[in-house]
Formats: C-alpha cells, structure tokens, sequence
C-alpha cells in the first residue's frame, strides 16, 4: 500500500509484492484473460504474454478494468479483441473507454472491442465458461467456473490435476494448459466412450458470500480460487474464515486465496487448513 510501513508492506518476502488480481488462461486452442486490471502491462511484460484470443470480466471496478487499453498490441495482432461482459459491466466499461467502442475511423493500432454479453455459459476454444453471480457487497459480479470434456474408456482413468507452483516466477495470474483427450458422446459396451466433464478452476475474486446454488454448481471442482482479503471481517470481501466456510461447502481438491489485503502476510499460509494456499505473483496451474 502507498505510504504504508506495516510488515507485510515492508516485506523482503516476494510473494508479498502482489498487483492486482487476474488470471491468464491457455489451452492447446486459445488464450484469454480475466479482468485487466490497473498492473495489466506489468503483469503481461514481466509474464512475457504473447497472445491473448479473448478477455473476459468480472465487474467494471477500477481495479478490474484499467488496463483495459493495453489489450490493443492484441487485438492489433488478431483484428479485434472479442470482450466478454456481463450487460451492466458492459454498459460501464463502452462508457469508460468510449474512445474505443465508439470512435469514428480509428487508427489501425487502436484497439476494437468486439462486444459478447454474458447471460449464460459459452466456449472459448473448447473450454466452457459458465458464469457465477455472486454478490460483492451491494454489487452483483461474475465469477466464473471453467470446464474443459474429456473422452475416457474408463472414468477412473482421469488423472486428477497437477498442481504447482514456478518456482522462479512472481500477477496473481493462473495458466491452464496441456489439456488431454477432445471429447466426444460415446458408445455403449465393453470399450463403451464416455464424456467426462471437469470443473477444473472456480474463480470467485470479487465476493462477500457464496449463494448456496453457485456452490452447488461448483461442488468438487478441482481448484477453487477465491477472495479472501484479510482476517478481519470486510462488507464487501470474504474474511479468511468465511473463505474456508465456503470451500468447506465446495470442497474442492485445492484452493487458492486472491484478492488479498497488506494485512495478510504469505507466511499466514502455514495457519491454513492442507490443500489450502495463499496465491501470489506469477503463480502457475497446470491440468
């Protein structure tokens, strides 16, 4: 924080220098990213991101969105830069950056957003994107669940996830990469195919509680991503406690606290349930 002397401020601990939270997402068809927050350029040179298919949002708050104008090497590179909304961020973010939605006879460089309301699930690539409203103090914002098919002869073949950490690397930006078999409906019988589908990543960054019906939808997922800003209880963040509240509803295999205060040090992750970590900077999943 800006003019702050605490602990964690001072910290010679890297993982306590965090930007704003985001997550870039690859897979073996595309590239896209979540929110482009204020540190979006610092996070996509430091990261050395050279592709980006699409950008989905989360919500239109400043930290979530002033990037937004970096993604023109993008979309200079593709055409257009395909930009998935909910209506209501939509509206705000063609309000903020009218320059780009709205401009008359851009220069070829400028960035042209290629707008996609969200009200239900849709692919990028082969990964289905289902959006989770969840609410954020008086806001409603989207998380988002990620689900990637796979075809199996037996589903208990499926490999769980591997997840680690880069151990040389520090944005709080996540990659989902080498996903395994394309999915097809199968036959019946004794090599009978089958279609498997993995929730792979909830990404819940924005929220002060979890509605029942989205934990459901989420139940088991593999890795669960959530706000959780500080021990103290906030009106619009989860605290650390209602962060494990909620992944004890989900129960997903891994989880992973983002969106997270000065007041919170990276060491705290040893007070942490197993299977339970504080993310930062450049941390990397693989599935």
């Amino acid at each position: 924080m800006i003019g702050c002397d605490c602990a964690v401020c001072r910290s010679s601990d890297p993982r306590d220098k965090r930007l704003r939270s985001s997550v870039y997402i690859e897979t073996p068809e595309t590239a896209f990213i979540v929110d482009t927050g204020t540190d979006f350029r610092t996070q996509a040179l430091r990261e050395n991101i050279r592709r980006v298919d699409a950008v989905v949002f989360t919500h239109s708050h400043t930290d979530h969105i002033m990037g937004f104008d970096d993604l023109r090497r993008f979309s200079w590179q593709r055409g257009s830069m395909p930009v998935y909304a909910s209506a209501k961020t939509m509206a705000d973010l063609e309000r903020v950056f009218m320059f780009a939605f709205k401009g008359s006879n851009p220069f070829p460089g400028y960035l042209k957003p290629e707008p996609h309301l969200v009200s239900g699930p849709f692919f990028l690539g082969e990964t289905k994107v289902t959006p989770l409203p969840v609410p954020h103090g008086n806001a409603e914002v989207n998380g988002y669940l990620f689900t990637r098919s796979y075809r199996k002869t037996d589903l208990q073949s499926v490999r769980p996830a591997e997840l680690h950490s880069a151990e040389t690397k520090t944005g709080k930006e996540g990659m989902l990469s080498q996903a395994a078999d394309k999915m097809s409906a199968g036959r019946t019988g004794p090599n009978a195919v089958f279609q498997h589908d993995r929730k792979l990543i909830a990404y819940l960054s924005d929220c002060s509680a979890v509605p029942d019906e989205i934990a459901q939808k989420i139940f088991g997922v593999e890795c669960l991503v959530i706000d959780a800003l500080r021990e103290k209880p906030h009106p619009t963040h989860l605290s650390v406690a209602q962060a494990l509240e909620v992944a004890s509803r989900i129960q997903p295999k891994e989880t992973y606290f983002i969106h997270i205060a000065h007041e919170l040090a990276q060491s705290f992750e040893q007070n942490l349930p197993p299977h339970t970590h504080i993310a930062y900077d450049g941390l990397k999943l693989r599935f």
